[in-house]
């Protein structure tokens, strides 16, 4: 079936939705929800833009585009009240700002610790309100749909997808103007804070698009997930080392005051990388965060979902540390644009090496914001006159053995853990690159083999998006920010002050 619209939008978090506010969209499920700490903002007469856009910069190691960062930095207030307009409600019904790592000051806004689901419930109750709005939930972008792919030469314009159905059919969605708010990838990764369908989907479609792709060694891993069997890295919000969390070892010493002067406050990458140091160096399998400093009336009232989660596991942060450790949690890099037409892709410049904490949320406001301004002018031109074929399956088949799906699954996401994590080397990164040329290959046989589903299209595009994490982090030769390798551990300003680019084009030719 051929579906048409004015504007098409993959994907459903903060940044589609307030896309979708202006335009029309394509739903499926995203992180947004599981944001916990807050949005960063300057809401305070004791803070300014200068000092947010100078955290900001610094966190990204200076290789962010300044003027990106002023933009988002200035907008950004604007937007949160406009949430709080659209009925967001933000703890004690006004805006009570928290800190956390990075920040030279308090500018969190937040809804206790679950500021996430409200502003999530806030957009969609709102897009839901809003007629023009068509949502198509449980439904999975297979592909893009460009010019060149159906016969245009001389253009390569994305005028849709290919869309999977909750009942298995494929259909062809078509748009005046395509936007991607596909979010993030951390089930590359074994562990991660993110949700299941994080897969990369996006930018591993417009990587098979033809479309550049930048910074992707630049992965985010958070400090601080719960340590728990079955806990599934349930993320530990940082604003508790804001309200004064110590991250200590299990004999009760601190130790972050040896790796930085903000001590637990100090940047994700330096959190992360310390504890990853202390784990190795200790043996052990965890830190542990300890809150016993705040009276219990004020962990509850601010920090209620992270005390009955831990509840479940028997951990009574009132009274005990909660053992933590770092995860998957960011992708810092993604499709490189000049048009500024793909909503997830808007952040890149913005973020340079690292994401500041609580700058996630403000991305997505703002930034949804001006792709939907942008797309408005877009879709004035005149569109298309070429039709593209429906889908095709072939001679696919019903899958009989999806373990084969699950155990490449799990193999990636563990060499990816193991070899291009926290702290990386050249050995391990061309031992991963080995695996995943053969594995995409496999996963590709297997793609045009049996009929499409929603595991083996996650699987294809963790594939791709790991791929293209090894080959960025093989080409940085240097440490920066999130990309740290003990084979070039320094800065490297002359050679590698600037985005790592890279495309199909460019990788399948070894350029």
């Amino acid at each position: 079936m051929e579906r048409k619209f004015d504007f098409l939008v993959i994907g459903g978090g903060v940044a589609g939705l307030v896309f979708a506010l202006n335009c029309s969209k394509v739903v499926r499920c995203c992180a947004t929800n599981y944001a916990q700490g807050g949005i960063a903002a300057v809401l305070s007469d004791n803070d300014s833009f200068e000092a947010h856009i100078k955290d900001t910069m610094t966190a990204g190691c200076f290789i962010n585009d300044e003027e990106a960062v002023k933009l988002c930095v200035t907008e950004g207030p604007g937007y949160i009240k406009e949430l709080i307009s659209f009925g967001a409600h933000f703890t004690h019904t006004k805006v009570n700002l928290t800190r956390e790592g990075g920040h030279s000051t308090y500018r969190v806004a937040h809804a206790a610790d679950a500021t996430g689901a409200e502003v999530q419930k806030t957009l969609l109750a709102t897009c839901q309100a809003e007629k023009n709005i068509t949502f198509f939930s449980n439904s999975m972008a297979v592909d893009l749909i460009t010019e060149r792919k159906i016969g245009h030469s001389s253009s390569n314009r994305c005028i849709g997808a290919y869309v999977l159905r909750e009942n298995g059919e494929i259909d062809t969605f078509l748009g005046g103007v395509v936007t991607l708010a596909t979010g993030g990838a951390g089930k590359t990764y074994l562990y991660t804070s993110n949700p299941d369908v994080a897969t990369g989907d996006g930018v591993a479609m417009a990587y098979r698009a033809g479309a550049e792709i930048a910074n992707m060694e630049f992965y985010q891993f958070h400090p601080t997930c719960l340590y728990h069997p079955k806990a599934k890295s349930f993320l530990i919000s940082e604003a508790l080392r804001g309200e004064g969390g110590q991250l200590k070892l299990k004999n009760g010493q601190t130790f972050m005051e040896k790796y930085h002067p903000m001590g637990a406050l100090a940047p994700r990458d330096v959190v992360a990388r310390a504890i990853d140091a202390e784990m190795k160096r200790t043996g052990d399998q965890c830190v542990f965060l300890d809150m016993t400093h705040l009276p219990r009336e004020t962990i509850l009232e601010r920090f209620p979902t992270i005390y009955h989660k831990c509840l479940e596991f028997n951990i009574d942060m009132t009274k005990e540390p909660i053992p933590v450790v770092p995860a998957a949690h960011y992708m810092c890099g993604g499709i490189v644009v000049d048009t500024m037409l793909l909503v997830n892709v808007l952040t890149l410049v913005y973020i340079g090496a690292n994401r500041l904490a609580s700058n996630s949320l403000l991305e997505g406001l703002v930034y949804g914001h001006r792709a939907s301004d942008l797309a408005k002018k877009l879709i004035k031109e005149p569109p298309t006159t070429l039709t593209p074929p429906s889908w095709d399956p072939g001679m696919a088949v019903t899958n009989d053995e999806i373990v084969l799906v699950y155990h490449n699954w799990e193999e990636i996401r563990r060499f990816m853990w193991n070899y291009v994590g926290i702290v990386r080397t050249n050995k391990r990164l061309q031992r991963a690159r080995r695996r995943l040329e053969l594995l995409r290959n496999e996963i590709q046989e297997y793609y045009w083999q049996y009929k499409v589903t929603p595991d083996i299209l996650e699987l294809r595009n963790i594939a791709d998006v790991a791929y293209l994490i090894v080959e960025s982090a093989l080409r940085r030769k240097e440490s920066r920010g999130l990309h740290y390798t003990l084979d070039y551990p320094e800065k490297d300003d002359v050679n590698f002050f600037g985005p790592t680019k890279v495309s199909k084009a460019i990788l399948e030719n070894r350029l």
